[in-house]
């Protein structure tokens, strides 16, 4: 529990290994025992038949709700799931408040599939800042943090992004055009270009792990929900990379962006992926 006197970046470095610990519980309570064992009662489609939620998503989202709550007392949470049903709730991001944002299974469409990729992230932001970070794939047992100013780690080793191979075509996973509107489905075909290779995006979350790992060159994501990115934003950036809109200025979780947006191992990478985008959409 923070004390009074305790800044935000004090909480964190005595509280980190207390979030994680929390988000292990939350999968192992309520996420890996439905894993593959979903009965068809515990599955719904939210605003359409591509977008799930399971009793999953729900109660791991209530467990961490709880839990983080707990730990940073006065802090707000905003969940993909609470969202869901109370859109209002989103705007805690945009207040002065510290603010938990849980996305409890990212990935669900996997999830129910039966397929190991997908993650819970979970992130705290202060003034749209993300300080703090945090990524669980629990089918694979691998578990990311990172705190603003102090690196990423997966599994306790230190995250590099590194910069992509010269001469190698740029690996890109992109939004699906389906869930795109006409504008960013012209700026998503500024990539249909030599020297790059796209292909949709899975978790988001796991996108974000890949660049940090320096398995996947760059993103170009469609879509501004925090639950998203927020974790995976300041995983890539203590990892050395960055991220940046279609027409140049960083994402900000707290909206109003021009979209696509590109997150990148490097900031070479970032700007020819933007410019590419910036482009398509010309």
């Amino acid at each position: 529990m923070i004390e009074d006197s305790e800044t935000i970046d004090e909480f964190l470095a005595r509280h980190s290994a207390d979030v994680e610990e929390a988000v292990r519980k939350a999968a192992a309570a309520e996420i890996m025992p439905r894993f593959r064992q979903l009965a068809q009662d515990e599955v719904d489609e939210k605003s359409g038949p591509h977008d799930l939620v399971t009793d999953a998503d729900r109660n791991a989202e209530l467990y961490l709700t709880e839990a983080l709550r707990a730990l940073l007392p006065g802090s707000a949470v905003v969940g993909e799931e609470a969202v869901h049903a109370n859109p209002a709730s989103y705007e805690a991001i945009r207040g002065e408040a510290p603010v938990w944002i849980i996305d409890p299974v990212d990935g669900t469409r996997q999830f129910v599939h039966g397929d190991e990729g997908f993650c819970t992230l979970v992130a705290l932001a202060v003034g749209g800042v993300v300080l703090g970070s945090w990524t669980y794939a629990p089918a694979r047992d691998q578990f990311a943090v990172a705190v603003r100013g102090r690196g990423a780690f997966l599994d306790g080793r230190r995250l590099h992004a590194g910069s992509p191979d010269p001469g190698r075509d740029l690996r890109i996973a992109a939004s699906h055009p389906d869930f795109t509107t006409d504008e960013e489905k012209r700026a998503l075909l500024g990539l249909n270009t030599d020297g790059v290779s796209v292909r949709p995006c899975g978790s988001a979350g796991l996108e974000y792990l890949a660049i940090a790992r320096g398995a996947v060159d760059a993103t170009a994501f469609s879509w501004e929900a925090a639950w998203d990115h927020a974790a995976g934003l300041l995983l890539v950036e203590e990892a050395g990379g960055t991220h940046l809109t279609r027409t140049g200025e960083p994402f900000r979780i707290t909206g109003g962006n021009a979209l696509p947006f590109t997150t990148a191992r490097d900031a070479a990478t970032a700007r020819r992926v933007a410019g590419l985008l910036a482009s398509g959409a010309a």
